[in-house]
C-alpha cells in the first residue's frame, strides 16, 4: 500500500522540518512557501540534513537520496500553485502565526483536497475552534503542534476542537506516532499544554528580576544549578526570540482574558520594541557581540534555593490546574513537558518531592505578601493538601 501524501505550507524551520519528518517515515512531501529565500533554506536544509545522517552512517547514501526524491518544492501559495497539493491526506500549515493568514489558507486548502483529507494547524497558541470556524467543514481541522526543531524534539500535541471529528484526531495520532513521536492530547486552550504550563518559567523570573531580587544571570545560574534546568529563563529566552516568546505570552493572556497568571513583562516588551531581540539580533537579555563579556552570577546559594523555589511553586501549580480543567491528564502533562521543553522531571511528581503542602504554603504567601491574584493556588492544590493525596495522583477529589 502507498504511503499518504503529506503536504505542508510554510518553509520555515518548522515547516521545513516538519516536511523532513514526513520525508523520512517514507511519505510523499509537498512542501510549499511564498517567500523564494525561504524555499531556498528548506532546500539547502534538507540536502545537509540528509548528508549528516550518511556521514553519522544512519542512513545510506541510497536512503538520503530516497528521502530527498520524496521532496516535492512548490514554489508559491496561491490557489493555482496550491492546487498540486489536491492528492494530500494530510496537510499541515506552518506559516506566520496570524489567525486570519492562517484561516485563509485552510479556506483555499479546503476547496482542493478531499473531502477526507485532514486540514492541521502547527500554531502554538490560536484557537483550533477558530480555525475551523474558517472552513465550511470544520469536522476535519485539527492542531498537531511539534517543537523546534521538528525533526529532533519527539513531542506533538494533538489538538481537537470542540469540532473536530473523533476520527480525525485519531488519525492525526496515527500519522504521528507513525513518524516515532511521542503524542498527547490538549484540550483547545490558549498555549495547550506546554506553552501554557511553561510560562511561569519566564513570567515569574522576569517578575524575580523586576523586583531586583536578583539579575539575569544570577537567575539563571540558580535555575540550573538549583532547579537543574538545561538553560535558565534568560537565556532560553534570548535563544527562542523575544519576538517570538513575548508573542506566545501576550496570546495565552489575551486568551485567557487578562488572568494575571499570565500577564506579560513590560521589561520584555522593551527589549521588543528596542529589537534586542536575543541571539538574532545579537542583543538581548545579553549582548552577543564579539567580545562581549557575560555577566557572572551572585552564586549565593541561599538566594538560588529561595529563587528555584519560588519559581518551581509557579511551575508546579501550573500544572496541577492544567489538570484540574482538564486541558490534560496526569501523565499527558508529565510527559509534555519533559520531552517538550526537556524539564528534568515531571512537575506533578516535582511538586510531590517538594510536597504539596510546601508548594502550597509558598502560593500563600506570595499572594499574601503581593495582593497579586497570579499567585492564587489551584484548587486542585489545595483539594490534594487537604485529602493528604499526591498530585499524581490521576482520580479527580472533591
Amino acid at each position: 500500500m502507498a504511503a499518504a501524501t503529506i503536504g505542508v505550507v510554510g518553509a520555515g524551520a518548522m515547516g521545513a522540518g516538519i516536511a523532513q519528518v514526513a520525508a523520512v517515515h517514507g511519505h510523499p512531501v509537498l512542501l510549499a512557501d511564498a517567500l523564494p529565500a525561504a524555499m531556498a533554506r528548506a532546500r539547502t536544509g534538507h540536502q545537509k540534513a540528509m548528508a549528516r545522517e550518511v556521514d553519522k552512517g544512519r542512513l545510506s547514501r541510497e536512503a538520503a537520496d530516497a528521502v530527498l526524491a520524496r521532496l516535492t518544492y512548490v514554489e508559491g501559495v496561491s490557489a493555482e500553485l496550491l492546487a498540486a497539493f489536491a492528492p494530500c491526506d494530510l496537510v499541515i500549515e506552518a506559516i506566520v502565526e496570524k489567525l486570519d493568514a492562517k484561516q485563509a489558507l485552510l479556506r483555499t486548502l479546503e476547496g482542493i483536497v478531499a473531502p477526507a483529507a485532514i486540514l492541521a494547524s502547527n500554531t502554538s497558541s490560536l484557537s483550533i475552534a477558530a480555525l475551523a470556524g474558517a472552513c465550511t467543514h470544520k469536522t476535519r481541522v485539527v492542531g498537531v503542534h511539534f517543537f523546534n526543531p521538528a525533526p529532533v524534539m519527539p513531542l506533538v500535541e494533538i489538538i481537537p476542537a470542540i469540532s473536530t471529528a473523533p476520527d480525525v484526531t485519531a488519525r492525526a495520532t496515527a500519522y504521528a506516532a507513525g513518524w516515532k513521536k511521542v503524542t498527547v492530547l490538549a484540550s483547545d486552550t490558549p498555549g495547550f499544554i506546554v506553552n501554557r504550563v511553561a510560562r511561569p518559567f519566564y513570567g515569574e523570573s522576569l517578575r524575580l528580576l523586576e523586583e531586583g531580587v536578583a539579575d539575569c544571570a544570577t537567575i539563571d545560574w540558580a535555575l540550573r544549578t538549583v532547579g537543574g534546568f538545561r538553560m535558565g529563563p534568560f537565556e532560553l529566552m534570548d535563544f527562542i526570540g523575544h519576538d517570538v516568546n513575548f508573542a506566545v505570552t501576550r496570546s495565552v493572556f489575551d486568551g485567557m482574558f487578562h488572568d494575571p497568571r499570565y500577564r506579560p513583562s513590560l521589561r520584555q516588551q522593551r527589549l521588543l520594541e528596542a529589537g534586542w531581540l536575543g541571539r538574532k539580533s545579537g542583543r538581548g537579555f545579553y549582548d552577543y557581540a564579539e567580545g562581549a563579556i557575560t555577566p557572572a552570577p551572585v552564586e549565593d546559594p541561599v538566594l538560588a534555593q529561595g529563587i528555584a523555589d519560588r519559581v518551581l511553586a509557579m511551575l508546579v501549580n501550573e500544572a496541577v490546574e492544567a489538570v484540574h480543567l482538564g486541558i490534560c491528564t496526569v501523565a499527558d502533562v508529565e510527559l509534555a513537558m519533559t520531552t517538550g521543553v526537556n524539564y528534568p522531571r515531571g512537575l506533578l511528581a516535582w511538586g510531590d518531592e517538594i510536597g504539596a503542602a510546601t508548594v502550597l504554603a509558598r502560593l500563600q504567601a506570595l499572594q499574601y505578601e503581593t495582593g497579586d491574584d497570579r499567585y492564587r493556588p489551584s484548587v486542585r492544590l489545595r483539594r490534594a493538601v487537604q485529602a493528604g493525596v499526591p498530585l499524581g495522583d490521576p482520580r479527580r477529589y472533591p
